[in-house]
């Protein structure tokens, strides 16, 4: 099967290295076709299910596992569903339509609309999860070979954790490649902390709703395997506000002119809170999972919301 992603990137960012006062390294995930890490995955799972026979694929979608999967369609010619909850963005929604997919509006959360998409399943129809599959977990850790490819070993990786798929990928990455040592920062926002929850209770909880603006983060439960790789490998995690993560997104954009979403700002936000958890790291490397879901105008909005000055700083 040919990749349907591409190779991103990994870009040492001085300004966010002097700011941290260690080397700090970007993975340009934001870079892939279809805006996001998802497609690494997305592109697996959804290849192999029409080599068995699929003739159409269905999802769920926060926003940019839906993109992925209306873009792995369109390359293979295959028709496309997406459920997407009514928190998902219209910028999001435009994206699916674009690739010439079908979209349902259906629910107040993404677990609301997994349901739908799951019920509406015909015959010759695929399912195609999010988050929750070895084959994603299996493409989405290709980002690790890349970044070795470039000969480079973080001392630790920072990234954001919405359902878990981006974590099971990067821990299955990191063992394959005998790099156990390095620990693993998983950065959520207040108000879609569910992989912290999972942690504190030693088991997989669902929140009760989302309430935080990073939409992307919006599954009120992660996987069962986000769980056990944090069992398995070096993994803490830290919940941020909100306004911590757009302060990230306007760093990025001030620095490097990359517009990310506020899921994504969960992430660089471990380097620009300066978290205590990166003190003994030598160096990081922050996976830059997305931002095609979000515009400079609604950035603008959420500044304005949260009173974050454009410096990122707060008023």
């Amino acid at each position: 099967m040919s990749n349907l992603y591409i190779e991103t990137p990994t870009l040492l960012s001085e300004p966010l290295s002097d700011r941290l006062g260690k080397p700090v390294w970007l993975k340009l995930e934001n870079l892939q076709p279809s805006g996001s890490f998802k497609l690494r995955g997305i592109a697996l799972l959804c290849q192999h299910e029409v080599a068995r026979g699929a003739r159409a694929l269905v999802s769920s979608s926060g926003g940019n596992a839906g993109i992925a999967v209306a873009y792995v369609g369109r390359k293979l010619s295959i028709p496309v569903r997406v459920v997407v909850p009514e928190s998902t963005t219209e910028v999001a929604r435009n994206l699916v339509r674009a690739q010439g997919a079908e979209l349902h509006v259906h629910g107040a959360s993404w677990y609301e609309a997994d349901v739908y998409a799951r019920q509406s399943l015909v015959a010759h129809e695929a399912y195609i999860h999010p988050f929750d599959h070895p084959l994603l977990w299996q493409g989405h850790s290709t980002m690790m070979d890349e970044v070795a490819g470039d000969g480079i070993k973080p001392g630790a990786v920072a990234l954001s954790v919405g359902g878990g798929g981006l974590l099971c990928g990067v821990v299955a990455g990191l063992q394959r490649l005998g790099w156990s040592d390095v620990p693993i920062l998983a950065m959520e926002t207040s108000g879609a902390e569910s992989f912290a929850a999972a942690l504190a209770a030693g088991e997989v909880v669902r929140l009760p709703a989302i309430t935080s603006v990073a939409s992307s983060l919006g599954a009120r439960q992660v996987c069962d395997q986000a769980l056990l790789s944090a069992q398995r490998h070096a993994v803490t995690s830290q919940v941020i506000s909100d306004a911590a993560a757009l302060r990230a997104c306007v760093t990025l954009l001030n620095h490097h002119q990359l517009l990310v979403e506020p899921a994504c700002g969960a992430a660089i936000a471990a380097v620009t809170e300066s978290s205590a958890y990166l003190q003994d790291a030598e160096s990081v490397l922050v996976i830059v999972c997305g931002g095609v879901t979000t515009t400079s105008g609604r950035l603008h909005e959420l500044l304005q919301h949260f009173e974050v000055r454009p410096d990122g700083a707060l008023d």
